[in-house]
């Protein structure tokens, strides 16, 4: 698969790449928050043309009691859930400072959601990350903490979403240039929390993530190192909107073919607020919608932060996630740079979190996994070349 590439210089450090991934995911999830759940064209309706940065809530100063957003208050640069639970998952690699499963999402992440009250953007309040996230969100704490269920399966059952996926990149940073890993890894910590083809997309995601750092990635590279690990509907939609992508460079041109590509593969139907009766049941011919829009508006833009992620907001449907995706696929392909320092210092000041104190610590926390990986592959290596007599 060939693609345009950026002309934005390479970036290889580690640090920078990171932060690229995490502000850059932020930054698409708060332009992306205001517009969620809408058309294309409500969207231009309400904002008199695309969204071309920050804006405020859909329905003004109504959002507190208007539905179906009340009582969030989506935009003005406030980040989303999305966001949050990748903060939390950073927390729990500080926390283990090693590879995850799903034991320490039950170990670690049920209780930092239940349990210590931070500032939730769009509450404009403290409170416990527990009472911002989505139901399919609040099921990790139900069946793990409440049902003590097995961490392994407890995401049998859940209705099958983007909910895992959306906060995966940090999987894809820890095993940065490793996209097999980076899958494996991420499909075990989803299981707490998906399965079917939400959780294979949350593994999709993360080995794109992970490729994203290979030296000399290009937007096409990050593709086929998401199509390299892919199995069943998932691997079909990503095929099918990719090859749509290829043929536009702009946005809005792209829209409305993107979306005819990944309909066949989407169960929510074409009204995403009155989904289909098979919506988000589990299937091996599906898919979720917002990854292959997210890889599909990454080679539209060919790699640039702006095109990719007011692609991905501009969209529609759940255009948060899919601009949080694009926008840490960016940013680990460009790194921080990549990201437009007037929206990340807006969002950065809207949302009152810093952002590159998390990316500085899962560096740091990437570094030293990286070290035991390699003590670990050495130990392995001596031992069969002991048995093998090597």
């Amino acid at each position: 698969m060939t693609a345009r590439t950026g002309a934005l210089r390479a970036v290889t450090n580690l640090e920078n790449r990171t932060a690229g991934v995490l502000v850059g995911a932020a930054v698409g999830d708060a332009l992306g928050g205001p517009v969620e759940g809408w058309t294309p064209q409500a969207i231009v309706e309400r904002h008199g043309g695309r969204v071309r940065g920050i804006v405020g809530p859909f329905h003004g100063d109504a959002w507190r009691t208007a539905r179906p957003i009340a009582p969030y208050h989506k935009g003005d640069g406030h980040v989303t859930d999305d966001t949050l639970m990748t903060h939390a998952l950073v927390r729990v690699y500080e926390k283990v400072r090693d590879h995850l499963d799903a034991y320490a999402i039950a170990d670690h992440l049920v209780p930092d959601l239940m349990s210590r009250p931070r500032w939730i953007p769009e509450l404009e309040a403290e409170a416990l990350p527990l009472q911002r996230i989505f139901l399919a969100e609040k099921w990790i704490v139900a069946r793990i903490h409440y049902g003590h269920v097995d961490p392994r399966e407890a995401g049998v059952g859940n209705i099958v979403n983007c909910g895992a996926a959306m906060y995966m990149a940090p999987v894809g940073v820890v095993n940065a240039g490793n996209p097999l890993k980076a899958y494996e890894e991420a499909l075990d910590i989803a299981g707490a929390h998906q399965s079917s083809y939400g959780r294979e997309a949350a593994g999709v995601f993360a080995a794109a993530v992970a490729g994203a750092f290979e030296p000399g990635a290009t937007p096409a590279s990050v593709v086929e190192a998401a199509l390299g690990v892919a199995k069943d509907g998932t691997r079909s939609a990503i095929e099918a909107v990719c090859e749509a992508a290829l043929r536009y460079d702009d946005f809005e041109e792209a829209l409305a073919p993107l979306r005819e590509a990944v309909a066949p593969f989407d169960t929510v139907g074409p009204e995403y607020r009155n989904p289909s009766l098979g919506a988000r049941r589990p299937s091996r011919l599906h898919s979720i919608e917002e990854l292959p829009i997210a890889l599909g508006m990454l080679l539209v833009g060919g790699g640039d932060f702006r095109h990719t992620v007011l692609g991905a907001v501009n969209y529609g449907r759940d255009c948060d996630s899919i601009a949080t995706m694009s926008g840490a696929l960016v940013g680990a392909l460009h790194g921080e740079d990549a990201v437009p320092e007037e929206w990340s210092a807006a969002v950065a000041r809207a949302s009152r979190l810093d952002l590159r104190s998390p990316a500085a610590a899962l560096a740091r926390v990437a570094r030293e996994i990286h070290a035991r990986d390699l003590e670990r592959r050495r130990a392995h290596e001596a031992a069969f070349a002991a048995i093998a007599d090597l």
